[in-house]
Parts: structure tokens; C-alpha cells; sequence
């Protein structure tokens, strides 16, 4: 990662997919360190999109009577309407039938051909038409003979030779030039390459496939969609970040710092891609980091269970922040976990409108009733402790943060806020207000508590924002801040950033609680959809 700048993508997402919660977590998690790294003034682009060539593409246009192009320009406003709803700050949204795209693909495959990495060769196998791939393992092979779900082809196609790249690569990711995250995936990578890698079949006859890149070099063939939806890395950076124009080896911006993918494209990630990059002669990406999966409440993804956490229903039901938090603070980032309704309710009752929102209403509600003005002052050894208790969580946070360890960053400012929940419990506020007139002492403290309180959640809206950026700007500017949050950089090393200086004002709960006794769970939901 440059000192100033920072480029991070999610996968392009296949735009016949109905968007669900594993598209949104790696999304949510791309969004969340996007922001984390603006308020830290650096230069982000950050980039997502949609995958729109392929065999399957063209047969669901084909069942719903429309061209190719008109089904994915349709289809894809599904992803850019639930990115709307989640509040994703992308810079970018690609689409691989962009003509810049597509001219670039092809640029990219001369440069191959012309280099010699590409050549001819008859092939026979069986193919796999929903993963658009040829599978060769053969206990796989017959357990999809068995399910119906592949076809025995014999073609003549185009090969990458990717073999020719295997020491290389091997390289790379131990010296850790490709950092590949977390180690487990690193490990499972290196196990894969421990085997002879064998060349790469990159291209379609178009009279099986049509819907794709044409290959310069042969015009009666199209490009294999991964390589196509893979270069979108790079070709995004030419026509897509105008403010950044990009040379011929796609820098100033390439490489990518972070590559975010669900853990199923791992290989084609840091096998197909890189190889392909070295081919190319371009740097690889800094890292690739590979997430888990989520279970529901104990159960694989099943359409009735799909329908029933679909994240534009859970946004409807339980907020757009709550469930971005959620998703980052439930479980370590690149490890699977279960996602449940009754967990999600705990969370939201806990965190959010216990630990968070019962210390922003007892601060609000008693400065708006006092005048809304936050005495200045300094602290005393009544709380410099709680204070510097931020300053430290504030440090391990972003430590934490910077390495996608959001679950870890999360918990450690709660540990803060339950430093500063303690501090009202014992101190009783409330009480000191109505002692001030007779006892100076109480006063001064009363004012120092509300003052150290407001200060620990300013700097928790601030450092929260990339994670919950409605509810922490309304809590920024309950608290008598102007400005977005969005624009704040900070300065230096200290995340106090002071007494608000504006008028604090009692609003509505930053997080109401709910009722967990009216909350079905996912499996209840998905049952009556069953039935």
C-alpha cells in the first residue's frame, strides 16, 4: 500500500445472481476499509461490478425472449440498487460488456498471442456448464456425470500457457510479494501448486458460445469469461478513474492493494489471475484475501432460506447499519460463521442500543436539558483514565482495522464505551446536576463527566463512521458537530478529538431496541415458506 493512495475491489459479481448476504458482506467489508482509509487521507478507489458474458448469460436471456445485453442491463441495477441501499462508497462500477472494457480484454489477449503464451490445440473433456469450466478431477467428473450437471465436449480451443508461470508464482507468495489472507488460504494455495500446474483453456468456439469477447487472433472464438471478468481489474483503471488517468501498465493506481473474494474463487484468483499478469508483464496485486462463508442458523443456503435473508429484507427489518455492523463484528473476517436472527437481535440489544445508544441518549438527554452546551475543561484523575483507555483502544482499533481484523477493532472500542458506561454508573450524573447548586464539587464533576463522555463518543462516531456511516453521522451531529464525516481526516496520532463545541440535542434512540420475543428465526421463516 502507497503512502497516499489505495485501491481495493470486491469481485465482479455475476449479474444473473440474485443479490444475498454473501455479495454484501464482501461489499460491506470493501466499503468499510474504503472509508477507513479516506479518513486517513489517502487517495482510494475502490471498485466493484458485474460479470455479464458467459454460456449461462446467454441461455437465462434466451428463456426470458431478450437479447444478451438488454437481460444484463437490466439485471445488473440489482446489485447497483442494494449497494445504494447499503450506503457502498464505490468509486466505480464496471460491467464487462463496457465497450472500453471489452476493447481491452482483446488488447490484452493480442499482447499474449503475440508473445507467444497462447496456442492451438484440440481438446476433449467434460465441461461443467453452470461454473462454465472444464473439469478434470474425476471423482468430481462422476459425481456431476451422476447429477446431470456436465457434458462431454471435444473442441478446438485457445490454451494459456500457465504452467510455464508455476515456479514463479510459487515464489511470489512465499517471499510474500502476492500476500495471500489469511494464512489457512496462503497454505491451501501453496498445497494446490504442489502439484504440476497444467495451461489454461481461454477461449469458446462461438458456435457453442457467442456472448463474449471475440479473441483478435481468431475471430470464430470468444474469450473465456474468467479472463474476460478478471481484467476488469486493471481495465477499470483506464476509462473508469478519469481524475487518475492510467498508463500502459495500468499505474499510477495498479497494483491492487486488495483484491476482497468469498473463499470459492480463491484458486482463480491467485492462480488464473496472477499467471496471466506475469504473462502480461504487470505487477501483481499486494494481496488477496480470501473471506468464509455463512451458514444460517446451522443451514447451508437454500432458496427458501435465501429468500428469507435477503439482504434488502434484513435492511428493511433491521436497519442498514445495524446489519452492517453485524456482519463485520459476528465473526473474524476470512473464517466462516452462522448468521441468525436471534444472534443478530442479541447483537443489536447489546452493542447497539445498550452499550452505544443507552450512553449517547444519557449524555443527550441531560446536556439538551441543561442548556446543550458542553462545559470546557480539563481532565482530572477523575477521568483522564477512561481517556486515555480511548486513546489506547483508539490505537489497537485501527491496528486491528488496517488488517482486516474488524471483529477484534470492534470489540476493543467497546471496551471504551463500557469504560465510559462504568464512569456514568458510578459517578450518577443525574445526581450530581441536582446537587451543583449547593455543592461546587459536584457541579465541576458533573460538568467533566458529560465533557470526558462526549468526548469518547465523538471520537467513537469518527472511528465507527466507516463501519455505520448513517447512525454515526446522526450521532456526530446530535452531540453538536457540523460537517460530514465523511470529510474528516485526521491529523497526528491522537483520536480525541476534543469537546464538541455545539449545541447537543436530544433526538430519537440512535438504536431502539427490539422486541427478540417477536423476532422469528431464519429457519422458522424459510419453514413457512416450505410449506
Amino acid at each position: 500500500m502507497g503512502e497516499d493512495r489505495f485501491y481495493i475491489t470486491t469481485p465482479i459479481y455475476y449479474v444473473n445472481d440474485v443479490p444475498h448476504l454473501g455479495h454484501a458482506y464482501t461489499t460491506i467489508a470493501a466499503d468499510a476499509m474504503s472509508r477507513f482509509h479516506r479518513m486517513r487521507g489517502r487517495e482510494v478507489f475502490f471498485l466493484t461490478g458485474t460479470d455479464e458474458h458467459g454460456q449461462k448469460v446467454a441461455q437465462a436471456a434466451s428463456a426470458r425472449g431478450v437479447s444478451e445485453q438488454q437481460h444484463c442491463d437490466e439485471l445488473h441495477q440489482n446489485f447497483k440498487s442494494l449497494w445504494e441501499r447499503l450506503n457502498i462508497s464505490n468509486d466505480a462500477f464496471i460491467r464487462t460488456t463496457d465497450p472500453e472494457h471489452k476493447d481491452q480484454v482483446q488488447t490484452a489477449l493480442q499482447k499474449l498471442w503475440d508473445d507467444g503464451w497462447v496456442y492451438e490445440q484440440d481438446y476433449e473433456g467434460w465441461y461443467s456448464v453452470s461454473d462454465e469450466m472444464f473439469v478434470t478431477d474425476p471423482d468430481e467428473i462422476e459425481s456431476l456425470k451422476a447429477a446431470g450437471k456436465v457434458e462431454f465436449v471435444k473442441e478446438a480451443n485457445y490454451f494459456f500457457k500457465m504452467s510455464a508461470f508455476q515456479e514463479k508464482l510459487v515464489a511470489a507468495i512465499e517471499s510474500d510479494e502476492l500476500g495471500i489472507r489469511p494464512t489457512s488460504r496462503r497454505n491451501e494455495i501453496l498445497g494446490f501448486l504442489n502439484q504440476p500446474l497444467g495451461d489454461l483453456s481461454i477461449s469458446r468456439p462461438k458456435s457453442r458460445l457467442s456472448w463474449g469477447v471475440e479473441l483478435p487472433f481468431a475471430p470464430d472464438h470468444v474469450c473465456y469469461v474468467w479472463v474476460d471478468a478478471l481484467l476488469n481489474y486493471c481495465t477499470a483503471l483506464r476509462y473508469l478513474n478519469p481524475g487518475i488517468p492510467a498508463d500502459d501498465s495500468y499505474g499510477p493506481v495498479w497494483p491492487a492493494d486488495y483484491h476482497l473474494i468469498g473463499k470459492d474463487i480463491l484458486t482463480t484468483h491467485s492462480v488464473y489471475w496472477t499467471t496471466v499478469l506475469m504473462a502480461l508483464g504487470l505487477p501483481l496485486p499486494r494481496h488477496i484475501f480470501a473471506h468464509g462463508w455463512w451458514t444460517f442458523e446451522g443451514q447451508k443456503m437454500s432458496k427458501s432460506m435465501g429468500n428469507v435473508v435477503d439482504p434488502n429484507l434484513l435492511i428493511d427489518e433491521f436497519g442498514v447499519d445495524p446489519l452492517r455492523y453485524f456482519v463485520l463484528r459476528q465473526m473474524p473476517f476470512g473464517q466462516d460463521g452462522d448468521f441468525g436472527a436471534t444472534a443478530l437481535v442479541e447483537r443489536i440489544n447489546s452493542d447497539l442500543a445498550n452499550d452505544m445508544g443507552n450512553l449517547a441518549s444519557r449524555v443527550s438527554n441531560l446536556v439538551a436539558g441543561d442548556g446543550g452546551a458542553i462545559v470546557p475543561g480539563e481532565a482530572t484523575a477523575a477521568t483522564a483514565s477512561i481517556l486515555e483507555e480511548f486513546e489506547n483502544a483508539a490505537t489497537d482499533y485501527e491496528k486491528a482495522f488496517e488488517e482486516f481484523e474488524f471483529s477484534a477493532a470492534l470489540r476493543r472500542i467497546w471496551d471504551s464505551l463500557s469504560a465510559a458506561n462504568k464512569m456514568i454508573q458510578d459517578t450518577e450524573p443525574w445526581r450530581l446536576r441536582k446537587e451543583r447548586d449547593e455543592d461546587p464539587a459536584a457541579g465541576a464533576l458533573y460538568d467533566e463527566v458529560m465533557r470526558t463522555s462526549a468526548i469518547i463518543l465523538s471520537g467513537a462516531a469518527a472511528l465507527l463512521y466507516p463501519v455505520m456511516p448513517e447512525r454515526m453521522q446522526t450521532l456526530w451531529e446530535s452531540l453538536g458537530w457540523t460537517g460530514q464525516l465523511a470529510e474528516l481526516r485526521y491529523e497526528g496520532d491522537s483520536r480525541l478529538l476534543g469537546a464538541p463545541t455545539g449545541t447537543v440535542v436530544k433526538g430519537d434512540a440512535l438504536f431502539p431496541r427490539i422486541n427478540a420475543k417477536a423476532v422469528p428465526t431464519f429457519t422458522e421463516r424459510a419453514a413457512g415458506l416450505d410449506g
